[in-house]
C-alpha cells in the first residue's frame, strides 16, 4: 500500500501560513522541518511531510468547492481531541467552517470538524472509531 510521502500547499503569504499552520500542526506531532525562501516545512518522524510553499506571482485564494484541493482529515483518538484541535486552529487565525459535532451521514460514530486558512485551504479534524465486535 503507498502512504503519503508529502504534501505540498502553496499559500499567498508564508509568514502568515507559518502562524495559521504551526500551532496545529505541532499539535498534531508534527515537527518543524527545513525552509527556505519560497517554502517552510513540518514532518512526521521519517513520515509525511507537509510543505508550504509561497512565490512572487501573483495569485487568487482557493475556492472550496472549485476544481483542485478539496480538504485533508486528520484521524484522532477521540471526540475532545477533535475540539482540542479545532480550538488551537481558532486561536491561530483559522475560520470555523463547521464546528465540531456528529455526521450520520458517514456513520453513526462520525464527529468532526472543519476550518479554513485565509488562502480558503481547508482542514477536518474527525474521530471515527471502528465499530465495537460483539
Amino acid at each position: 500500500m503507498a502512504l503519503l510521502d508529502h504534501l505540498g500547499i502553496t499559500v499567498d503569504d508564508l509568514e502568515r501560513g507559518r502562524a495559521q499552520f504551526h500551532p496545529v500542526l505541532t499539535a498534531l506531532g508534527y515537527r518543524s522541518g527545513g525552509e527556505d525562501d519560497h517554502s517552510v516545512s513540518w514532518n512526521n518522524g521519517d513520515e509525511t511531510e507537509i510543505i508550504l510553499y509561497t512565490w512572487d506571482e501573483d495569485s487568487a485564494p482557493h475556492q472550496h468547492g472549485k476544481i483542485g484541493w478539496q480538504h485533508i482529515a486528520f484521524a484522532v483518538p477521540t471526540r475532545e481531541e477533535v475540539e482540542r484541535l479545532h480550538a488551537i486552529a481558532v486561536e491561530a487565525g483559522w475560520t470555523a467552517v463547521r464546528e465540531p459535532k456528529e455526521y450520520p451521514r458517514y456513520s453513526e460514530r462520525y464527529y468532526a470538524s472543519f476550518v479554513e486558512d485565509a488562502d480558503g485551504i481547508r482542514i477536518e479534524f474527525m474521530y471515527n472509531p471502528p465499530r465495537e465486535t460483539a
